[in-house]
């Protein structure tokens, strides 16, 4: 079975035909090799009455969290959070993430309270900027316009076919994404000495093309993301797993978000 860049669907219930088909073994039992991927956790069972996962489960799930965080962010970008929300928000996103990736939780108040917490944080990171200078107004809507176009364009590719997901492309996203977090990373320690760092994120040339790469990068996830999707669907997981698979979503279109946010200041500018 293919693997996903998203830590998120890389933790669905799986067997060596692919998903899980749950309820087919007792209680208790991890079924024939059954296994959360990669974490070793024993494969949970669903109860005799949980229905199969279904496409509607999938969209009405991500929905409601990317709808319940551009509203959250709205409105903390009006009330001005300023710092103390960016960085309580992005503290407890990060906390909540953990938790759902470790534990491999569908529980949906986890999964509504990480979109939330994001959405204070992207919400006051847009409000802080657009209050800044009146060059940036107008810059959350545009990025929110932006991701939608992105999904929505990824979306089409994946249904139409156009660019198949294979284990050598999962390979490939998986890696770019590895190496381009390393380089922010360094980028961000390096700038503690030297003003502007490698100058990934200056606003300059480099920098343009660096979030490029990344809102690239972040649109093979989101294609790695729809087949893990469809997978699950195929494969009959419960229902449940709904919110497990928009929080996998979400994860990535907060990336997105934060990217196509930062190549918008920079043509801003």
């Amino acid at each position: 079975m293919r693997t996903s860049s998203n830590p998120a669907f890389r933790n669905l219930p799986t067997s060596p035909g692919g998903y899980a088909r749950f309820g087919a073994a007792p209680a208790g039992m991890a079924g024939a090799g059954g296994m959360f991927g990669g974490g070793g956790s024993p494969m949970p069972t669903a109860a005799a009455d949980d229905r199969p996962l279904t496409v509607d489960d999938v969209v009405q799930k991500t929905a409601l969290n990317a709808v319940l965080a551009i509203a959250v962010g709205i409105a903390s970008a009006v009330v001005g959070l300023g710092f103390i929300g960016i960085i309580g928000g992005l503290v407890v996103g990060l906390v909540l993430a953990l938790i759902i990736i470790f534990k491999q939780s569908t529980n949906k108040a986890l999964v509504l309270g990480y979109s939330i917490a994001e959405g204070v944080a992207l919400g006051s990171l847009t409000g802080l900027l657009e209050s800044a200078s009146s060059q940036y107004a107008g810059i959350g809507f545009q990025a929110i316009l932006g991701v939608l176009g992105v999904f929505i364009g990824m979306l089409v590719v994946y249904k139409t076919g156009a660019i198949r997901v294979t284990p050598r492309l999962t390979k490939m996203v998986i890696g770019a994404a590895i190496g381009v977090l390393i380089l922010m990373v360094a980028n961000l320690l390096i700038s503690f000495f030297v003003d502007g760092g490698l100058g990934l994120r200056s606003g300059g040339p480099l920098a343009i093309i660096f979030s490029l790469v990344c809102i690239g990068i972040g649109a093979f996830m989101l294609l790695l993301d729809f087949d893990q999707a469809d997978q699950a669907v195929k494969a009959g997981v419960p229902a449940r797993f709904a919110w497990y698979l928009a929080f996998g979503f979400m994860t990535t279109l907060v990336w997105l978000y934060i990217e196509i946010l930062q190549l918008l200041s920079y043509f801003r500018q």
